[in-house]
């Protein structure tokens, strides 16, 4: 049994009648006395700055930046670090640091790394967060290393020394059972060794409320997302909504009136008959349009229609109303998406509309061919009169193209030359580069 339970939770000595034990006993108390005193300030103090850090610099970035600040100037250390876990959980990395008196930040982390604030060696910041994500110890206690300590990795042991660093404590930033990263202070070697245990606290004091402050912003950022992701979907059904009720509606009532019309056509002339047949197809190709992209908005919803199809119809439909002859060169092509094809025939269409329209071509030819099996590659070519140098100035049509490309990773390559014609190539694969817009003139 435990003697001071005996004796009233006193410890045994204060019942002794030696003087020297008695002083010796009441000198040990006073001083835990006042170390546990010390404790409840620090933890009231570390408090209040969390919440003043708060208030002050409302991003995670300051928050962080100004408690690692205040653990070295008021720590009397030599560093602190902050290396934290990525999403996953499958690694640890660098965020920022607090050197003597500069505190690097992730913008500038790689140019610190390149020419440290001090006379020495770089700090090996990488090697540092492989060894407290591989240290499981860490996980869910503080470590504390000596100078030379054996569990460092060589470099590590190496700049400690160059740096004269004494004790390096890691704490890890815990919540709710979850290691988030780990703060790093360093003090050093002459610090006075009385101090090492409330530098310790301090570390894990600031270390919960930093967890904390990190989590919580975490929270926040997830839920703006969320919100940012939820104004896009409501933007996109409502535009979906406006095209199906507007537009396609529209189209729809025109189609009927123009078809009921049709049926009455028999004693029109054969030029206005004609006429009629053709404001049907364009009415009828305006609603399969309509339709598409409402299918585009809305993913789960798709018109059906392939490529090859759509290539069809748009180049009948060309010859019909400009009557310019146009050569249709269509192989067997993939399904690769109503989003993908979309954006294909988007960019065929306004292709055919540019030679039709601004190139004054008496001939056009599309051709649409797999590419490595897997991909697409479609062209409109021309014989037109070209597209003018500055071709920046030749309105919306070229940069429409350049988008729907962009959207969907496909190369877009226009080439043009004065009198010579234009031919506007698309080439898709599942893992295309970025979008190249060349012309060549």
């Amino acid at each position: 049994m435990d003697e001071s339970a005996c004796t009233g939770g006193r410890p045994a000595e204060a019942n002794s009648s030696d003087p020297d034990v008695l002083r010796a006993a009441l000198l040990r108390e006073n001083r835990e006395r006042r170390r546990a005193e010390c404790l409840a300030t620090l933890q009231t103090d570390v408090v209040q700055l969390a919440l003043d850090l708060l208030v002050r610099e409302p991003d995670i970035e300051g928050f962080f930046g100004g408690l690692t600040k205040t653990v070295v100037e008021e720590g009397e250390s030599q560093c602190c670090g902050v290396f934290l876990m990525d999403e996953d959980g499958a690694r640890c990395q660098p965020w920022m640091a607090y050197v003597k008196d500069r505190l690097i930040i992730p913008a500038k982390l790689d140019a610190w790394l390149e020419a440290p604030p001090w006379d020495g060696p770089r700090f090996p910041c990488e090697i540092m967060a492989e060894h407290l994500y591989a240290h499981r110890e860490g996980w869910n206690q503080t470590v504390e290393y000596e100078r030379d300590d054996p569990r460092w990795p060589d470099p590590i042991r190496a700049f400690s020394r160059d740096m004269d660093w004494g004790v390096t404590a890691a704490t890890p930033l815990l919540l709710g059972g979850k290691t988030l990263g780990w703060m790093i202070i360093s003090v050093p070697h002459d610090a006075e060794a009385d101090g090492r245990w409330w530098r310790i606290v301090l570390i894990e004091a600031i270390a919960r409320m930093a967890a904390l402050a990190l989590h919580h912003s975490r929270l926040i950022e997830l839920n703006r997302r969320e919100e940012r992701r939820k104004a896009v979907l409501e933007e996109r059904n409502r535009l979906a909504r406006d095209i199906h009720d507007n537009l396609a509606q529209g189209f729809a009532a025109i189609l009927m009136q123009l078809q009921g019309a049709q049926r009455e056509s028999a004693s029109l002339p054969p030029g206005v008959a004609a006429s009629l047949e053709t404001a049907v197809d364009l009415a009828r190709t305006h609603l399969t349009e309509a339709r598409r992209s409402v299918g585009a908005l809305r993913p789960n919803v798709g018109s059906g229609e392939d490529i090859a199809t759509a290539l069809k119809r748009l180049a009948e439909m060309r010859q019909r109303t400009d009557g310019v002859p146009i050569d249709l060169v269509v192989d067997e092509l993939p399904r690769v998406g109503d989003g993908v094809e979309r954006e294909i025939i988007a960019i065929a269409q306004e292709a055919l509309t540019n030679a039709v329209r601004h190139a004054r071509a008496k001939r056009i030819t599309i051709r649409a061919a797999t590419s490595q099996s897997v991909g697409l590659r479609v062209s409109v070519a021309d014989d037109g009169r070209g597209i003018a140098r500055d071709h920046s100035s030749s309105g919306f049509g070229l940069t429409s193209m350049q988008e729907r490309a962009d959207r969907i990773g496909a190369s877009l390559t226009i080439v043009t030359a004065p009198r010579s014609g234009t031919e506007v190539v698309l080439a898709w694969q599942p893992s295309s580069l970025p979008t190249q817009v060349h012309a060549v003139s």
